[in-house]
């Protein structure tokens, strides 16, 4: 065989394996879970993330990979359809509450929701580690949670007004109607995947039920929860 026909030859299954080669290293395609997947899949939390490591995407990715790595596949427990109405009437009375004590009504929907969260599922060892794991599955409203729980700790000091818990509390309720969503039936078993389908709007009756019984949640957050910020 010639030389000219050799390098003819190199040069075609050149042109065959390049586009199988460069097809990993295109941007916004770096494997499973990365760049516009999880783009599209975390939304605001991404951008957040990239805040958070300073315009570094590879480092934002990373951070966001490893979250769907622990927290992707989920044991989700439905409530219970008194447990329902019990949170439901629960939300109802902070609400009417955030009128005359706004900092009692933020502090009682922080623990309702972390309250909430374990009910449903989330890791109950820390805060941190149940903003991490919402941050998976209801990346669109998980912010409300963070807010809410900051917000609790500056108005036990004095430090936040009562226009300002009001706008908190109106984003916190997102995601307390994401996680009131499902009762008995569902979610059965393991969450995994996509996020949570978003909850529609607690009915009328359920808002006049009053404050009901209060349910677990009110048992207060842990001792970590009291102490720690939340940094996820």
């Amino acid at each position: 065989m010639s030389t000219g026909v050799v390098i003819i030859l190199v040069v075609v299954a050149a042109l065959i394996l390049a586009p199988v080669v460069a097809r990993p290293l295109a941007p916004g395609r770096r494997g499973r879970g990365g760049g516009r997947d999880l783009r599209r899949r975390f939304g605001p939390e991404y951008e957040r993330a990239v805040a958070q490591h300073d315009g570094d995407t590879k480092a934002a990715e990373k951070d966001l990979g490893e979250r769907l790595r622990h927290h992707e596949v989920l044991e989700v427990r439905p409530l219970t359809v008194e447990a329902h109405t019990q949170y439901v009437a629960a939300w109802a009375g902070i609400q009417e509450k955030l009128v005359d004590s706004p900092a009692q009504a933020v502090a009682d929907a922080d623990r309702l929701l972390g309250g909430l969260a374990r009910d449903r599922g989330f890791p109950d060892d820390e805060h941190d580690a149940r903003v991490t794991a919402l941050s998976v599955h209801h990346p669109h409203h998980v912010d409300g949670f963070r807010q809410i729980h900051t917000a609790a700790r500056r108005a036990s000091e004095g430090g936040a007004g009562t226009e300002e818990l009001r706008e908190i509390l109106v984003r916190a309720r997102a995601l307390f109607e994401e996680l009131a969503a499902d009762r008995t039936g569902g979610e059965h078993g393991r969450h995994g995947g996509r996020a949570g389908s978003r909850a529609g709007s607690t009915s009328g009756a359920e808002e006049r039920a009053g404050t009901g019984r209060r349910g677990a949640w009110w048992a207060g957050p842990s001792r970590r929860d009291t102490t720690r910020g939340s940094t996820s």
